[in-house]
């Protein structure tokens, strides 16, 4: 027993000194990729500028193109292999896809190529205020975080990692207005997220980069169709005419706002509404037109809106309360709810809050600072969403710093695009070590 003790006590120094050996190497390496993003801050920026300068709004496909180009350009460089999907069979302009074969835990990054701008938009150009910000098209939502992107896989490639890696990058080019069928136009990233073991997603969150996304309410549109029986105004209310479309509306509306509103991380927002004699309406465009008289009982009515949940259950149970409210008709009218496909939620989950803890451990070693989770009301619906269920482990607001997001406000800290690099470069590091 005493000779095994001596043993022991002889291995123990050895063990030691080998674990401190490794984290020696880890933060060596970890620092020379910290310095490498510092290095090329100056040509970070100047990329997003290229980019943002490049208009590509949803529909405006040939602008899309180019700006996949410009970072699948990035991608070759790093030696990985990239792919442009086309988008014509869901009516877009197409998605970016860049992979590296590595071995041990894959990561899927996500990231999105298309902004909210179109080309007839009066907001066009990247300008620095001179005080350490930007303004521009789509610069923190979020080609802020598709940079952030590259800058964190060049760093692991300049440190020699990055080839070793098993990575998916997945930039979609329709995430601000998504093409249809939905479930074509995410097929791609839906097969990476089975593939894939954690999602990394760098949309912009709540714009704080002292904050990170673990859990997102899905978003589906909706579509109310209303028909009242034609008369003079004189006549509403009869039982042989009842009380038109638009009277129904309202009965509608103010239903779901009676019987749902309040529900924790519910929303249901009407937000278009036409009505009168004569309705046009043009879903592709989101547009329309209404005619009718004072004088005269309103025949149509058309309602577009939104609804936004935190599960699946929530979704479900709220769909059927809202058909339910629709189907009890004033008399003399009718009415129809339909509902699109959409966003899925991405309910909070343990995988989710420990990534956010790994996360959070990484700033707090890099010095700065801790990461809380996102208040689920102040992160709209994106792409990540589609890998839950998928992954063991999904996050998203790891891109840069901002704010006034699909306004022509919307502006950039500058000095959070190398800060989410280093950032992302450690994790990732680390994510893949383990």
């Amino acid at each position: 027993m005493i000779k095994m003790l001596e043993r022991i006590a002889c291995v123990l120094p050895l063990v030691a000194s080998s674990c401190l050996s490794a984290q020696d190497a880890s933060a060596e390496i970890e620092a020379r990729m910290v310095a490498s993003i510092e290095a090329r801050a100056d040509t970070a920026l100047e990329f997003l500028e290229e980019l943002v300068n490049v208009n590509s709004g949803s529909m405006n496909f040939p602008g899309v193109r180019k700006v996949g180009d410009m970072l699948r350009a990035e991608f070759d460089k790093l030696g990985m292999t990239t792919e442009w999907i086309d988008g014509a069979p869901f009516e877009r302009a197409g998605h970016l896809v860049a992979r590296q074969r590595g071995q041990g835990t894959h990561l899927l990054l996500i990231g999105h190529l298309d902004t909210v701008f179109e080309l007839d938009s009066p907001f066009q150009r990247f300008e620095r205020d001179g005080k350490g910000n930007a303004r521009g098209p789509g610069v923190v939502d979020m080609k802020g975080g598709d940079v952030v992107i590259v800058e964190a896989l060049r760093a692991l490639r300049e440190v020699g990692i990055l080839e070793d890696l098993n990575i998916t990058v997945i930039m979609t080019g329709d995430e601000e207005r998504s093409g249809r069928p939905l479930a074509l136009a995410r097929k791609v990233l839906y097969e990476a997220a089975e593939e894939a073991d954690i999602a990394l997603a760098f949309e912009n969150g709540d714009s704080d980069t002292r904050t990170a996304v673990i859990a997102r309410r899905g978003s589906t549109g909706w579509r109310l169709d209303v028909a009242g029986t034609p008369a003079h105004s004189s006549q509403i209310f009869q039982p042989e005419i009842g009380a038109g479309a638009i009277y129904e509306t309202a009965r509608i509306l103010n239903g779901f706002y009676e019987e749902l509103a309040g529900e924790a991380l519910l929303t249901f927002n009407p937000g278009m509404m036409l009505g009168g004699t004569a309705v046009d309406f043009d879903a592709f465009k989101e547009t329309g037109s209404a005619s009718g008289k004072t004088n005269v009982v309103a025949q149509l009515a058309t309602v577009t809106g939104d609804l936004r949940c935190i599960s699946i259950p929530q979704l479900d149970a709220t769909r059927e309360k809202m058909s339910s409210i629709t189907a009890k008709s004033l008399p003399g009218t009718s009415a129809k709810i339909v509902f699109d496909e959409g966003y899925p939620p991405l309910a909070p989950s343990d995988g989710n809050l420990k990534l956010l803890e790994i996360f959070d451990q990484v700033s707090r070693d890099l010095g700065f600072g801790p990461v809380s989770k996102v208040d689920p009301r102040k992160a709209g619906a994106a792409d990540v969403s589609f890998t839950a269920g998928l992954v063991d482990m999904a996050i998203d607001g790891l891109g840069t710093g901002g704010g006034n997001d699909h306004t022509v406000d919307e502006w950039i800290e500058l000095s959070t695009l190398a800060l989410q690099s280093k950032r992302a470069a450690v994790l990732i590091y680390r994510l893949t070590r383990t």
